[in-house]
């Protein structure tokens, strides 16, 4: 596409060329375009960065901008964010550029949203970012090379309700100031080398909703909390270095709807008394350090995963309750810390685990209201003789093969037979004339 045949289209003010591949050419035309775009989209697929910068150099009402995809490469165009004062979205995600993230020189009050994910800057983010782009409500710099810390500056942001600054090279801690965004709604710091622990204001804002710190190297315990007004909250810290107990504060949130707490030390778990189906996730073998572990009282169907028995150095197993089915898995007598375990109340089946060690300790209770489960110290012991049944002995005679006891016969017959002589007697006695 060679953009020169536009140039004389004074009135041209929205050029939509989404959707397509577009590779433009370089235009020998000297003289810029006659007209003053305020809305231009090429999001879609395609290289061309002189032709298209040598059209916006000259633009100064730009309201909304897409390249998404075009391979523009070279620095990030600050001059465009200074020409355009009025520019609300600047949507630049896989354009290939590299170099620092330039800020503009003056404050611009109306870019609201900027999207600069997958493309190569690197450095740190402008410390000065948030007073130099006030206006924004959505910033995503996700899949780059930035490195140094989160600028504090971005806390004076007052309408920011989404950041995405996920898979850089961020380090530091995350500082507290971030519970203190009342605006923020989404926050994804993913992918990371941000250490520390978890400021214990984070999360108070009444609006968040969305938080994810995983693959980051984060410790201590579980401190943050969350305000239960959001309609729906979802908490991602897997892949961390977090200790200690899971809070009790996760279980009073009603709209909590996803958690993960994979690959970390977390030492105990209580999602009793829920609504959960399905089957147990075998994801849940990552928690090597886990001690307590609580799932009684829901609605889990299938196996109990045979990988719980990498589960080490845990002391109290409890899923009672629920519909597993299937056989305890035998190594779980290698589970030597636990102190109670209980598996009552489903439909599990099989021989029960071997009385060894700890599990020589383990009462009825813990295995009662399995119907297809035997076994010590059930009732029902597995592989014992069914109580013979009496076999009826072959009569002699060969002809009919029956099973006719002839003691029996020959005993039966003989009373009845002086029965009846007794009978004719009597009846001869009492009528003489018979």
């Amino acid at each position: 596409m060679s953009l020169s045949p536009l140039y004389n289209l004074s009135k041209l003010k929205y050029f939509d060329g989404s959707g397509n591949e577009i590779y433009a050419e370089e235009d020998d035309h000297n003289l810029g375009p006659k007209f003053q775009l305020e809305f231009l989209n090429l999001g879609g697929r395609g290289q061309g960065a002189g032709a298209f910068f040598k059209l916006l150099y000259h633009q100064v009402n730009l309201k909304y901008m897409d390249l998404t995809n075009i391979q523009l490469k070279g620095e990030f165009p600050n001059w465009l964010i200074e020409n355009n004062t009025y520019l609300q979205e600047l949507h630049l995600e896989n354009c290939s550029l590299s170099g620092p993230f330039l800020l503009p020189n003056n404050s611009h009050m109306d870019l609201s949203l900027l999207h600069i994910s997958m493309n190569y800057f690197e450095g740190q983010i402008p410390s000065n970012i948030g007073d130099h782009l006030p206006g924004l409500e959505i910033l995503l710099m996700s899949d780059n090379g930035l490195n140094g810390s989160i600028p504090s500056s971005l806390g004076n942001i007052s309408l920011l309700h989404v950041l995405d600054i996920s898979n850089n090279n961020l380090q530091g801690h995350i500082l507290g100031w971030i519970g203190n965004m009342s605006s923020l709604e989404v926050l994804d710091l993913s992918g990371n080398n941000l250490s520390g622990s978890l400021p214990y204001r984070f999360g108070t804002s009444s609006k968040l909703r969305y938080v994810c710190l995983s693959r980051n190297k984060l410790q201590g315990p579980i401190t943050m909390a969350f305000d239960d007004s959001s309609e729906r909250i979802q908490l991602d810290l897997s892949h961390n270095n977090l200790t200690g107990r899971i809070p009790e504060w996760i279980g009073e949130l009603s709209n909590l709807r996803f958690l993960l707490l994979s690959y970390n030390n977390l030492e105990g778990i209580d999602f009793s008394c829920n609504n959960f189906t399905g089957e147990i996730p075998t994801e849940i073998e990552n928690l090597s350090m886990i001690k307590v572990l609580n799932l009684s009282h829901n609605s889990l169907t299938g196996p109990i995963p045979p990988t719980f028995s990498n589960l080490k150095e845990i002391e109290s197993l409890d899923l009672s309750y629920n519909k597993l089915d299937g056989e305890i898995p035998p190594r779980f007598s290698k589970l030597f810390f636990l102190e109670f375990f209980s598996v009552a109340h489903n439909n599990l089946s099989g021989k029960t685990p071997a009385r060894v060690a700890q599990f020589a300790t383990f009462e009825e209770s813990c295995y009662k209201n399995n119907l297809f489960l035997c076994g010590q110290p059930l009732p029902k012991i597995f592989g014992a003789p069914m109580p013979p049944s009496p076999t009826p002995t072959l009569t002699n005679n060969e002809d009919n093969g029956g099973f006719m006891d002839m003691e029996v016969f020959y005993v039966t017959f003989g009373v009845v037979y002086i029965m009846v002589l007794l009978v004719i007697g009597a009846v001869l006695y009492i009528n003489l004339y018979w």
